[in-house]
């Protein structure tokens, strides 16, 4: 176990080898990826340490303005969680500092400011976008330890250095090792009232770098139109916030769990669990998730099935929808994880396996019905209806029915000039719209499209080669299309070249 805490070791790495400096001021958790004051191994650590140093906590929330695909709904969303963080910490007494970067490269130099009155920094070990880069580079700028924690699953990221190329195998492994780490939860509340109060911030830091009003950049002022980031890209009517979060998770709880294996393909029914823009920016804990579904069924884990069969249904010794849900929420959202912190090229087209690069190159010259530029598929501006639909919900909602997401990615493989162009265009689209987005579980979704995680299909077709097909006439077939057109619905405009 960890210094200082339960937190398993397996889940804990040094970024650096700078000692922790007992006589400075407070322990420093850098929050950048498990946005939450709930079930959060990262704070348990950071509030533990502070604890047995007998020093405050401070927690320090930072937002940048210069990534990539920056924009007013990702800000937004972003922010409303930095709102619900700032009450729970005011509630608890301790210490929070958020900073919204005004200008691009304006924060540079914060983190090693409250680093040096820092006993100990911890943050957040996530494995996708620039977020490992920035703590790397940061491991080398700081002179105390820096320590980052995963939050991330049911299953430590570091729980195998292998990288898993399909999901059968991946859940057999998990079968076999995840009885050992079921027991390793965070605390739900891992602030308490007993961490020592910080007097206040370093002013010559807060003067530098001033503590963001987060309710005027939330409120009628326009304070969040004048931040140098993409405002074509509208907040989404859904907000961000453990609050919201946990509000969603009940609701999926009490009125579609029972419903997931055979509504959730139903566009209209909305039996899924949208949970994903929560996990994503940490406003929520797959712990927690698991721990609501498991309380619902009266769970425990002598009701697990020991023998690793790989199989989708059974293991958990839960409810059919159940365990249908937490393939979806282990398995699958813990595999692109998996590939995220242990490849490097996990967003490269390189990466895909060699049987689909094999047979994309095969059939790269086969002529398209139809070239779409990445302005056309933006605009939704194909002469598929459907594909229109799903376009124009990922534009408006920042997400798309989890089936059509598939059938999204497939139809922009079929529609662009080569492979590699289509990847482009499925992570920038994606990116800028999805709020979930620059997940690991974003990847894993545009790459299968692709052939990641699966297998070679026949017959052999044009464009496609041995990667599996779907077509929008099949998919109509399989839910309630015109609903689904009609709500998002638009003038289809003409392609730009047909062979």
């Amino acid at each position: 176990m960890s210094e200082s805490s339960d937190i398993p070791d397996v889940r804990l790495e040094a970024c650096n080898s700078a000692p922790i400096r007992e006589q400075r001021d407070y322990v420093l958790y850098w929050m950048i990826a498990a946005r939450r004051t709930r079930h959060n191994f990262a704070l348990e650590l950071a509030a533990d340490r502070a604890r047995a140093l007998g020093k405050p906590l401070l927690v320090f929330e930072p937002l940048r303005s210069g990534y990539r695909w920056a924009s007013d709904r990702l800000h937004r969303f972003v922010i409303e969680g930095m709102e619900v963080n700032q009450r729970r910490c005011d509630d608890h007494g301790v210490a929070y500092y958020p900073y919204v970067e005004p200008e691009p490269g304006q924060g540079r130099g914060l983190l090693e400011a409250l680093a040096k009155r820092a006993c100990s920094v911890v943050t957040d070990d996530f494995p996708s976008f620039f977020l490992p880069r920035m703590v790397s580079a940061a491991a080398g700028r700081l002179d105390v330890r820096l320590e980052r924690v995963d939050s991330n699953g049911l299953l430590p990221i570091r729980a195998t250095d292998r990288v898993f190329l399909r999901a059968v195998d991946f859940r057999r492994y998990m079968q076999k090792t995840l009885p050992s780490h079921i027991g390793d939860f965070p605390r739900s509340n891992p602030l308490g009232s007993d961490l020592p109060h910080l007097a206040g911030l370093p002013e010559d830091v807060t003067r530098r770098w001033p503590t963001a009003d987060l309710q005027a950049l939330l409120g009628p002022g326009h304070a969040l139109d004048r931040l140098p980031v993409d405002h074509s890209v509208a907040p989404v009517e859904y907000s961000g916030g453990s609050e919201t979060a946990e509000k969603h998770l009940d609701l999926f709880i009490q009125e579609r769990l029972s419903r997931y294996v055979d509504d959730r393909r139903d566009v209209g029914r909305r039996a899924t669990s949208e949970l994903s823009p929560y996990l994503h920016f940490g406003h929520l804990s797959a712990h927690e998730v698991f721990a609501a579904v498991a309380a619902w069924e009266d769970w425990n884990p002598s009701k697990l099935f020991h023998k690793a069969t790989a199989a989708r249904h059974g293991w958990w010794g839960l409810s059919e929808p159940a365990e249908a849900f937490l393939d979806e929420l282990v398995t699958w959202r813990e595999l692109g994880y998996n590939m995220c912190a242990l490849r490097d090229d996990y967003e490269q087209y390189e990466s895909l396996p060699e049987w689909a690069r094999d047979t994309l190159e095969q059939h790269r010259s086969d002529p398209r019905p139809a070239i779409y530029s990445l302005e056309e598929f933006e605009r939704a501006a194909t002469h598929d209806e459907l594909w229109n639909a799903a376009q124009r919900e990922l534009v408006r909602d920042g997400r798309i029915h989890n089936y059509l997401r598939m059938l999204w990615g497939k139809k922009i493989l079929e529609w662009t000039a080569s492979p590699r162009e289509a990847l482009e265009v499925m992570i920038e689209l994606n990116n800028k719209y999805a709020v979930d987005g620059r997940n690991p579980n974003s990847y894993s979704g545009i790459f299968w499209c692709l052939g990641r995680y699966d297998r070679a299909w026949g017959p052999e077709r044009e464009i496609f080669g041995k990667v599996r097909f779907m077509s929008s006439d099949s998919t109509r077939r399989k839910l309630d299309a015109k609903a689904y057109i009609a709500e998002f619905s638009g003038e289809p405009r003409q392609k730009t070249l047909a062979f």
